[in-house]
């Protein structure tokens, strides 16, 4: 199968009481997951948005940094993360990620949720 990039479902969001919106550009549909996660999505965060803190439940994140640079907030931890850097997030824990840039580049970046077994 291959989805061409002008097929992509793409939505644009705030989440978790983050600042501004998130575009998010599905790769892979619900149904593609076969009942194993529930969101493999390029993420766009504009300088200042941010998706808000939340806690992971029966599921973990990992966001692979494609471009830009942001701060993460792990747990509590405040991180600066920027191209090629690999964010996880565990069952539990808690994590928000916002775009820190002083210009005007967006933070582009992967992000895959699957289901805790």
């Amino acid at each position: 199968m291959i989805k061409r990039a002008e097929d992509l479902k793409k939505d644009i969001k705030t989440l978790f009481d983050g600042k501004g919106n998130v575009q998010i550009t599905h790769v892979l549909d619900m149904d593609q997951f076969d009942g194993k996660g529930r969101l493999f999505s390029k993420m766009t965060l504009a300088p200042g948005s941010s998706i808000g803190f939340h806690q992971h439940n029966k599921d973990f994140e990992t966001y692979y940094i494609l471009k830009g640079e942001g701060i993460v907030n792990d747990n509590g931890t405040m991180t600066k993360v920027t191209a090629g850097d690999v964010v996880y997030t565990p069952e539990g824990q808690q994590h928000s990620i916002e775009n820190a840039a002083s210009s005007s580049c967006d933070l582009e970046f992967m992000a895959l949720i699957l289901f805790k077994s």
